[in-house]
């Protein structure tokens, strides 16, 4: 179990989820929000609205060079679509750069994941740039910079009503759980910091989760996540196995 408890009188918590994540600790500050605080409901979202704006308009080049490569690859098709579960669990179409081919086999049924990347594909996927047009999802209001990743629809029966907790707010690009072990942790582990990060969001939080993104994305020689798209087990698959 991963039971986060505060104590007001430390500065900043450590936190370890669990015996197999004893070398990766979990930083967790204290509970600073106050229901309905100017930075939850105001601050937050009108900076990440501006945020995803300018950074589209910045990166308007990239976004194009991007396009057009996985358009001459992909036979015209550049964008993912995925209906996702957001705020309060409606449903919206999540984007992504397509980074996969459609390519079949002899009975027209598409191949594995895994035999359907490619090289630029697999590229943007290391590094995350297929997810750069979800800036879109922020400015049409279903996406936060930060928050609880949006899952499949099809985990929504199987969660518990402290887990569907995580619906409350909308979902985010980046998370407390990504940055504190991604597909490393156990489904448990995941949820349970996706409903911490509900119940105790504030902007030292949110600070900690951006600068750990931040550390993420320029350490050297970083390895390409070993629960990739083609091995992580999903929440479904999981409770099965009970």
């Amino acid at each position: 179990m991963c039971d986060v408890k505060i104590n007001k009188r430390e500065p900043l918590r450590q936190r370890y989820c669990g015996p197999d994540l004893q070398s990766r600790r979990i930083m967790i500050p204290p509970l600073t929000i106050k229901p309905r605080s100017m930075y939850v409901y105001f601050i937050k979202p009108v900076f990440g609205w501006v945020a995803a704006l300018v950074s589209l308009v910045l990166l308007s080049p990239f976004f194009l060079v991007i396009a057009l490569i996985l358009s001459l690859k992909n036979h015209g098709k550049v964008f993912f679509f995925q209906e996702r579960p957001g705020l309060h669990e409606k449903p919206f179409l999540l984007l992504k750069f397509k980074t996969l081919l459609d390519s079949v086999d002899e009975n027209g049924n598409l191949l594995p994941d895994i035999r359907r990347q490619f090289g630029f594909g697999s590229l943007l996927r290391h590094f995350h740039l297929d997810e750069l047009p979800q800036f879109i999802n922020i400015l049409k209001g279903e996406l936060d910079f930060i928050g609880p990743r949006p899952l499949l629809v099809e985990y929504l029966p199987y969660y518990s009503p402290v887990q569907k907790t995580r619906h409350d707010i909308k979902p985010g690009i980046i998370g407390l759980s990504q940055v504190s072990g991604g597909n490393k942790l156990t489904w448990p582990q995941r949820l349970r910091l996706d409903v911490f990060y509900v119940k105790h969001q504030s902007f030292g939080l949110d600070c900690l989760i951006t600068w750990r993104t931040f550390k993420y994305f320029f350490q050297k020689n970083r390895k390409p996540d070993e629960g990739s798209i083609f091995s992580a087990e999903s929440f479904v698959d999981y409770l099965g196995k009970d």
